[in-house]
């Protein structure tokens, strides 16, 4: 695994909304962006040219952890926030990063942990002065942010859904609580957990496709595929594209196509 995980801080207790898709012929999920958007481009390029010969409805999914820790994540929101590429549907989950940037939003405080989680990555890449910000009195500290952070990527983050459920794939950013049923989950495990997910039954249970893991390739074991390649680390985003016919296939912007 690559990096080192810090301490979880607590998130506000959001009820996100729960998708399910169905008829559809393709699905590409994209692992961690956090503020990589020249591989996003890439990425998303490579999608655009395997999918090319496949008919029906194709889905776009990102998993969730767009900003901090790479310099573009004010342009990776901008993404999102646009059209969906041609000839697909977009939908784009939560990821705790996000979850920990509203919070912060609400409360702006130089010692929020937010700031050491990547978020002064962030709020350089919206042209904020962070050294300034944060001598900065709290009120300043708001006008500040109400100038630089244009309300649609607020509204963008507050509105992500958790989770993506398409037939016996459950797509989330982080993971499922063992021996919990889908309607039992809560969102601060979808966004943050690690174990006892990481860890659990394997034979049991929707296959869950998630991020926030990283590692230095994709993660295909018992129940559960992780697209995380740490890409602001390694500079490979990974996506993973799923169909009824074949199994899993992987994407990624070093240029390799692997099953």
């Amino acid at each position: 695994m690559l990096g080192i995980f810090r301490r979880r801080s607590p998130i506000p207790r959001l009820s996100r909304p729960r998708l399910r898709a169905d008829d559809v012929a393709v699905v590409y999920a994209i692992g961690d962006i956090h503020g990589c958007y020249d591989l996003l481009l890439e990425l998303i390029e490579r999608i655009r040219q395997d999918a090319k010969h496949i008919t029906g409805r194709r889905i776009l999914v990102t998993l969730g952890d767009y900003v901090d820790r790479g310099p573009r994540s004010a342009e990776v929101l901008n993404w999102l926030c646009g059209p969906a590429p041609e000839g697909f549907d977009r939908i784009s989950l939560a990821g705790n990063h996000e979850a920990m940037m509203l919070e912060f939003l609400a409360s702006p405080s130089p010692s929020s942990p937010w700031l050491d989680f990547g978020g002064m990555d962030t709020l350089d890449s919206y042209g904020v002065d962070v050294p300034r910000f944060v001598r900065a009195r709290r009120q300043e500290r708001l006008a500040i942010l109400k100038a630089s952070i244009p309300v649609a990527h607020v509204n963008l983050l507050t509105n992500l859904p958790s989770l993506l459920e398409l037939a016996e794939v459950v797509f989330v950013h982080a993971g499922l609580r063992p021996g919990f049923e889908l309607s039992e989950q809560v969102d601060e495990d979808l966004l943050w957990i690690r174990e006892p997910f990481l860890s659990g039954p394997a034979d049991r249970g929707p296959l869950v496709v998630h991020g926030h893991t990283p590692a230095a390739a994709p993660v295909v074991t018992g129940r559960r595929i992780c697209v995380d390649t740490g890409a602001f680390a390694t500079g490979v985003l990974t996506a993973v594209r799923l169909t009824a016919q074949e199994g899993p296939c992987f994407i990624d912007t070093a240029g390799r196509l692997a099953p």
